[in-house]
């Protein structure tokens, strides 16, 4: 009987020896564990949890992914977001013409508002102090009227625009639109914002003789208030 008893003893320790070792092991395993993956630039990583779940099923569509815009180099953006660059033009303009390769051959990011109609032209002079000379070239605060290479060249390189052309081969320079209708994208201009009346064009501000200048004075006057003439009594 007692053999029987001593017999069971050691069984039950056999066995809580066994499960203790099994622990053990289970423990050892858990703590021992490592993970290896990638994530979505390539990188390996190590570590004792699991990677983070991604996202397996993909939304396929026909559309084509839009294209991202080329990054811009570092003093190229710090220029264009300081002083953005606004051009107005106009059909049948060599000047206008003359002004965009400028910029094209300069490198310099810029938006085109084209002047064809009676709200452009408001707000082209609402753009440039009241006067309505083409091109109008805006950098920042900054205006040029009418094209003049070394004038452009200078209020491109005092608004730390680069020298020498830095675009990116792939970028594409957005296409003209109406003044009127992007009038909102002039407002980052300090120069669309004066408040100075509408002034005639600049060919009609040409500087005339004292005689010429005195003869249309007078014929401005109102004719039934003219002056009388010298020893000429009022008349009643």
């Amino acid at each position: 009987m007692k053999r029987i008893y001593d017999g069971h003893i050691r069984a039950r320790r056999l066995a809580a020896a066994v499960l203790g070792l099994a622990l053990v092991v289970i423990a050892e395993a858990a703590a021992a564990q490592v993970y290896k993956w990638k994530d979505e630039h390539g990188v390996t990583h190590y570590g004792d949890t699991p990677p983070p779940r991604v996202k397996s099923d993909i939304l396929k569509t026909d559309r084509p992914a839009p294209a991202r815009a080329p990054v811009l180099p570092y003093e190229l953006a710090r220029a264009v977001q300081a002083a953005p660059v606004v051009l107005y033009t106009t059909a049948r303009c060599d000047g206008c013409d003359q002004g965009r390769a400028l910029l094209r051959a300069r490198g310099i990011p810029f938006s085109e508002r084209t002047v064809n109609s009676g709200e452009d032209q408001q707000q082209l002079e609402r753009a440039n102090g009241g006067r309505s000379e083409l091109p109008l070239l805006l950098v920042g605060s900054r205006r040029v009227a009418g094209f003049q290479s070394a004038a452009w060249q200078d209020a491109l390189t005092a608004a730390a625009y680069p020298r020498q052309k830095m675009l990116p081969p792939s970028y594409q320079f957005a296409a003209p639109v109406p003044a009127a209708g992007a009038g909102a994208g002039v407002a980052t201009s300090a120069a669309a914002t004066t408040s100075a009346p509408p002034t005639p064009p600049v060919r009609a501000q040409m500087k005339m003789p004292p005689d010429e200048a005195a003869a249309q004075a007078a014929d401005q006057q109102p004719r039934g208030r003219q002056s009388p003439a010298a020893g000429t009594p009022p008349t009643q």
